[in-house]
């Protein structure tokens, strides 16, 4: 069975034709664009899954050790 998949693939690739087309370069820049956005996309993600609730809950012990030094200073 992979021996036909090879073989497929080899008469595939040897009998292909050229296309005569052509790519600008603002195809080049398209794919840079989204590559960066990916990326981007990707960190934005991580930011909001990891960050903010991690900031949130360094803010409630923030908060909690403020109401402990002001409860012991008002005795």
């Amino acid at each position: 069975m992979q021996l036909n998949i090879i073989l497929f693939s080899l008469v595939v690739l040897l009998l292909g034709q050229p296309a005569y087309a052509y790519i600008g370069p603002g195809a080049g820049a398209s794919a840079i664009a989204v590559v960066v956005g990916i990326i981007a996309a990707i960190v934005l993600l991580l930011i909001a899954i990891v960050w903010y609730p991690f900031k949130r809950l360094l803010l409630k012990i923030k908060k909690s050790k403020e109401e402990v030094e002001d409860a012991s200073n008002e005795e």
